[in-house]
């Protein structure tokens, strides 16, 4: 299929990523896991279960894998226009804001489809802009589901025998269950961080005044700051569709990334509120985060293993 890797595309924690094209022609995504061992087989099981479970214009669609002792890889329908970090990485590469909403919307259906429609509940664990891919029309869809958890409809809250996800995305209560409990509220979490970083927030954060520099409450509190300025020229806002838009995934992106989990809302309520207008949408309360020591003193790893408890 990918005449012998030749065609890479990219790469991740668990795998790299060639270009394929399979016998009638149609070009593939062929990603092949790395380092491999025996006690990895449920994992790649769980991403082949979690797609195979899937059916959502905003879910890439899996469609065949290998599994032959230690040699492993998922077979995906091939996006054009890769993930989304690469439109928002770089001013001269932006889609512009029309585009980043609509894709935001739909990263949040395909989120909603896995949390609330699926048969077997879905949560992801690692939602950021790596993850995200575009086809040729820039349509999203959630992908990489290797760190994915399937859990029965009726529960509410999950255990991890490890935390996973990464640095920057991830939910307080994934490292710390002092925080509250692991659910569909982490992921969550980590789609308003996303929300943030597409309009742009951390250059936003930037302009205001540090409250205090080495905390790492200063993107948080600075980001609300940011917001609750933009609110109280709401009336100037409403008057420019696109300042609207910015101003919906302000708000929401603050909604998401509340510390505690029954605070923040759940994805099919951010599809509803980035769907309504601007003053629909309550003003969300001052986010708080973990001190800068206590982050230290957990020593994230990439892999992000770590006992929970």
């Amino acid at each position: 299929m990918t005449k012998f890797f030749k065609d890479k595309v990219g790469q991740g924690g668990y795998g790299i990523v060639y270009k394929g094209e399979l016998l009638d022609g149609q070009p593939v995504a062929v990603k092949v896991l790395t380092d491999t061992r025996d006690d990895d087989a449920l994992e790649f099981i769980n991403e082949v279960a979690s797609i195979s479970e899937t059916s959502h214009v905003n879910i890439v669609r899996l469609l065949g894998f290998c599994f032959e002792r230690k040699k492993r890889a998922l077979v995906y329908e091939f996006m054009p226009n890769k993930s989304l970090d690469k439109f928002i990485s770089s001013p001269e590469s932006s889609l512009g804001l029309d585009k980043l909403y609509v894709i935001a919307l739909g990263v949040a259906r395909g989120l909603e489809y896995m949390h609330t429609s699926c048969n077997t509940r879905i949560l992801h664990f690692d939602i950021k802009p790596q993850n995200i891919l575009l086809d040729e029309d820039f349509c999203p869809k959630i992908a990489d589901f290797g760190l994915a958890k399937l859990f029965k409809k009726k529960q509410s809250m999950i255990s991890l025998l490890g935390t996973r996800g990464t640095i920057g995305y991830i939910a307080p209560e994934v490292f710390s269950r002092n925080f509250g409990v692991v659910s569909h509220k982490s992921d969550v979490y980590s789609y308003g961080m996303m929300l943030l970083e597409m309009v742009g927030a951390k250059e936003m954060a930037k302009t205001t005044e540090p409250i205090i520099q080495s905390s790492e409450n200063y993107f948080h509190e600075s980001v609300y700051e940011v917001v609750l300025a933009k609110k109280e020229k709401i009336d100037d806002v409403m008057r420019d569709e696109k300042e609207e838009s910015k101003m919906k995934m302000l708000m929401v992106g603050v909604w998401c990334i509340q510390t505690a989990p029954s605070d923040r809302p759940s994805i099919s309520k951010v599809v509803e509120m980035l769907q309504g207008s601007v003053e629909s949408i309550e003003m969300p309360p001052k986010p708080s985060f973990p001190s800068a020591p206590l982050l230290e003193s957990l020593q994230f790893s990439s892999s992000m293993h770590m006992e929970t408890q």
